[in-house]
């Protein structure tokens, strides 16, 4: 029996603009890190932050750990996996907030 597989090449080019782009998303990390958005737009330091972090793993995943060239069942066990870690984590705030309460600023009552 051969266990023959279709490969796919990926460009240098390609690998250099991911890693050009993640460099660049460090970048937007760290000098939103040094401003205090969140006196100004209340929690946009975690949503940047958040937001940059998603798009840095999104590019890792399907670039570098090639599920972006996967058969069609490893894209889907991607998927689930992250659709099983959003069930996780909003079980685990609906707890959260369950046990002590929405958190308020500081300083609200």
């Amino acid at each position: 029996m051969s266990d023959h597989t279709e490969h796919h090449i990926v460009s240098p080019k390609i690998y250099f603009a991911i890693f050009g782009a993640l460099m660049v998303f460090t970048a937007i990390t760290v000098a939103v890190a040094r401003f205090d958005l969140a006196s100004v737009w209340g929690p946009l330091n975690i949503i940047v932050a958040m937001t940059v972090a998603t798009i840095k793993a999104t590019l890792v995943v399907l670039y570098f750990m090639h599920v972006r060239y996967s058969s069609k069942l490893t894209q889907v066990i991607v998927i689930a996996g992250l659709f099983w870690l959003l069930i996780m984590l909003v079980l685990t705030i609906a707890d959260y907030v369950a046990r002590t309460g929405w958190p308020t600023p500081l300083g609200q009552v």
